[in-house]
């Protein structure tokens, strides 16, 4: 009897780690599947959002990307638009840590001068209906709420905080915490794309 509870035991061993290889090659098989859908879709994604945000262009901005090493250990990644050999805009994709629900990635278009030609959002984790908003608050079409937008407004000049807190920029209604995540994001990415036009990298 001692026996067969011994050979029963190893046999539920054995088919238990079968089940376990089986499914991590599964698992892994699927991850490497996806993995380039995934990568092509956000490289679609980015490139749809840099023809977004900066004026008409005839180079390939995704060849001359480059990017700026930040303390969380991220990157700012600029992409300048040319036209006919003359800087148009720089598209910069940008990120604060301080969103509601943490992460939140956008690309922001600027004009040689530092003014903001137009921004996307690309990722972000904020709650629906209230931070989602953030992807049309900040450039609305009505000029009744022309103090919400960022758009033909540069934050060297403009005080790119909520006017809750003094600055220049109405926060997205019900969703402060979320207004000031994306002011912070464009804020960095101006401070940034200042010092590298100021460097001469063009």
């Amino acid at each position: 009897m001692a026996g067969k509870k011994e050979s029963t035991f190893i046999n539920m061993v054995l088919v238990l780690f079968i089940v376990t290889l089986v499914a991590s090659a599964a698992l892994g098989g699927l991850y490497e599947l996806t993995k380039k859908p995934i990568d092509a879709a956000k490289l679609a994604k980015k490139l749809k959002a840099i023809k977004e945000v900066v004026p008409e262009f005839d180079n390939n901005p995704s060849e001359e990307m480059y990017s700026v090493d930040m303390p969380t250990g991220d990157k700012l990644e600029f992409y300048p638009a040319k036209k006919d050999g003359e800087l148009v805009g720089t598209a910069v994709k940008t990120f604060t840590t301080n969103g509601f629900s943490g992460y939140i990635w956008i690309m922001v278009g600027f004009k040689p001068d530092g003014t903001i030609n137009n921004y996307s959002v690309l990722e972000h984790k904020e709650t629906p209906g209230l931070g989602t908003k953030m992807a049309d608050w900040f450039k609305p079409a009505d000029p009744a709420k022309a103090k919400a937008s960022v758009i033909n407004k540069n934050p060297g000049k403009t005080n790119f905080t909520v006017s809750k807190d003094g600055g220049d920029i109405d926060a997205i209604t019900a969703a402060t915490i979320s207004s000031r995540a994306f002011l912070d994001a464009v804020q960095t990415a101006y401070n940034e794309y200042n010092k590298q036009m100021e460097g001469g990298n063009k």
